[in-house]
Formats: structure tokens, C-alpha cells, sequence
């Protein structure tokens, strides 16, 4: 683990950006004073968490934005709790929950007309496939995305999409299959009536709600 903190001070003190070469396997043995074998190890790691890429016959690199690792570590953590108390699993869906109730109001502030007719042509996409009896969940992801879209917040919207495959995940763990499509798009509706209409707290308690599902079929996976 020293190791691999070091490398990553290497890089940070380099002021390298994401997609910049790092030195070769000798200039880092030299550098960090270690073996290439033992260095290869750290990188290997580091790899895996997103903060090194390497591409065989090129060099080694430092890795542009990756989330995949988080998304794939927080799945496990999450369907691994739902085989026992379900404990990480309903935190991952508080944290889920937390950011969009609580920065909808400042998404709302941000809001153009622009953005309210994409979200309003989404919930009637929306409905539509509900009536044809299809899946929601393409069209349920960009309802989300498109909500917080105004913030502009690129790590924001890496998060959301993480948390929105986790839950997926989860969703999916625990048993919750689209039985009422209907349903499902007359809450997103309603979201997005409380925010076209500027009503902030309506659209947080709302959004609030709409995660009570995921916490009722939770609880009732976890006590079979």
C-alpha cells in the first residue's frame, strides 16, 4: 500500500493529467528505489482502481475518469449485504437518495424551459412504453440524468450513473420487477410536475418517495 501512495505522489508532484504517459518501469524502479516485479504488483492494483492504465506495447498511463471500479465494488458490497441483514445495500440506496432530494431544489433553480421539454418529452416517452407494456429503465435512467443535468457537474453525474447501476443491481437482487409500468411512470410524472411547477419541497419529498419500493422489497428479502 506504500508503495502504490507513493506512485500516486509521484504522479500528483509530476503535475501529470489524466492520459499522461507515466515514466518507464526502469525510471520508476530508479525513482521509488524498488524492484520491477514488486512494481509491477502496485501498478496492477492501481490499475484495477482506475488510477493507472496500461496498454501493453504502448506504456503506462495515468487513467482518464473511470468509475467502473466503484460501480463494480459498491454492486458486490450492496448484493452481498442482501444475502444477510441488508445493511450496505439500503445505505447505498440512502446515499442514492440523498443526492438527488437534496440537490433537486438546486438543479430547479438552474432549470430552463429547455431543460423542463426534454424532461417533459422523457416522462411521456416514459408513459408511452408503459402503455406498450416495455421496459422503463433506459428511459427511467435519463429522467434522472436529465433532472440534474442543469448543474452541470461532470463528477455529479459520473455518481449518479454509479449509484444508478448499483441500484439497478440491487433492484434486480431483491426481486422488484416492473409489475405496474403505470405506476412507475404516474411517479415520475408527478416529480416532474412538482418541478416545472417550482414547488422545490414538493419535488424533494417526492423524489423521497419514490424510494420507498426499493426499501419495502429490502426488507423483505432480508427477513425470508
Amino acid at each position: 500500500m506504500a508503495l502504490q501512495s507513493d506512485i500516486m505522489d509521484l504522479i500528483l508532484e509530476s503535475s501529470l493529467e489524466a492520459g499522461s504517459p507515466l515514466p518507464t518501469e526502469s525510471e520508476l524502479c530508479s525513482a521509488l528505489g524498488v524492484g520491477r516485479n514488486t512494481l509491477r504488483e502496485s501498478l496492477k492494483v492501481l490499475q484495477a482502481l482506475g488510477v493507472v492504465e496500461i496498454r501493453h506495447g504502448y506504456g503506462m498511463f495515468v487513467a482518464p475518469t473511470n468509475f467502473d471500479a466503484l460501480t463494480a465494488g459498491l454492486t458486490f458490497r450492496g448484493r452481498l449485504s442482501l444475502r444477510q441483514q441488508g445493511k450496505e445495500a439500503l445505505e447505498l440506496v440512502d446515499v442514492r437518495q440523498t443526492l438527488e432530494s437534496g440537490l433537486i431544489g438546486q438543479a430547479m433553480t438552474l432549470m430552463t424551459p429547455e431543460h423542463l421539454a426534454r424532461i417533459g418529452d422523457t416522462v411521456r416517452e416514459m408513459e408511452s412504453l408503459a402503455d406498450q407494456g416495455l421496459a422503463l429503465a433506459a428511459v427511467d435512467s435519463e429522467f434522472h440524468r436529465q433532472l440534474f443535468e442543469p448543474l452541470a457537474n461532470e463528477l455529479l453525474t459520473h455518481l449518479m450513473s454509479v449509484f444508478w447501476d448499483v441500484y439497478s443491481q440491487i433492484h434486480a437482487e431483491a426481486g422488484m420487477k416492473a409489475t405496474n409500468l403505470h405506476a412507475t411512470a404516474l411517479m415520475h410524472r408527478e416529480i416532474y410536475e412538482a418541478v416545472r411547477s417550482g414547488d422545490k419541497s414538493l419535488a424533494s419529498a417526492r423524489i423521497n418517495s419514490h424510494f420507498d419500493g426499493i426499501r419495502e422489497a429490502i426488507a423483505a428479502l432480508v427477513s425470508r
